[in-house]
C-alpha cells in the first residue's frame, strides 16, 4: 500500500542525522534524490571473516568536515558488496552496512556504502532508497526535521 506524499513528513535538502551505532551524534547529510544508496565518508575499508564465519567490516568514519583528522574506528557485520556509480559516472564495487538512522524524531533502518568522500562537501549522502515511504523532499529548503547542534554552532 503507498502512502499519500502529502501523509509524509518534509525532510529538506540537508539534514542533520545521527547514527547511534557509530557514536555518530551528529552529521550533516545531502538529501540525494538523485543517489539511489546512501553514502557515508570512510578509509582504511577492509573486508574480514570473524571467528565465527560471519564477514565483517573494519573501517575509519570520518563524520566531521571541518575536522578531516577526526575519524572514529568502526567494526559492523557486512551488509553485502554491490555496483555504484558515482556522480562522475564511474563505476565501483562497495561495501554496505546495514544500521539505524535518526533523523529528527524519525528512526529507521538503512544501508549505507563506505566509500571516499573527502573531496564532498557532504560527508553523507541520503539516497531515495532510505527517502522511499518515509518522507517527501522539499528541495527549496534545509533542517526540516533537524536544527544545527549547539555544539556546531
Amino acid at each position: 500500500m503507498k502512502t499519500a506524499p502529502t501523509q509524509l513528513p518534509q525532510i529538506g535538502w540537508r539534514e542533520y542525522l545521527a547514527i547511534p551505532d557509530l557514536d555518530i551524534r551528529v552529521i550533516k547529510a545531502k538529501v540525494d534524490t538523485g543517489a539511489r544508496t546512501s553514502a557515508l565518508h570512510s578509509s582504511e575499508v577492509e573486508i574480514y571473516e570473524s571467528n565465527e564465519g560471519i564477514e565483517r567490516v573494519r573501517f575509519q568514519a570520518h563524520p566531521m568536515h571541518r575536522d578531516p583528522s577526526f575519524s572514529l574506528a568502526c567494526d559492523l557485520p557486512l551488509s553485502s558488496y554491490r555496483s555504484v556509480r558515482d556522480s562522475g559516472g564511474k563505476e565501483e564495487i562497495r561495501p554496505f552496512i546495514s544500521l539505524p538512522v535518526i533523523i529528527g524524531e524519525h528512526r529507521f533502518e538503512t544501508e549505507i556504502s563506505l566509500t571516499n568522500r573527502k573531496n564532498m562537501k557532504f560527508r553523507m549522502l541520503l539516497g531515495r532508497t532510505a527517502l522511499k515511504g518515509r518522507f517527501v523532499v522539499n528541495s527549496g529548503t534545509s533542517y526540516l526535521l533537524s536544527q544545527r547542534p549547539k555544539v556546531l554552532q
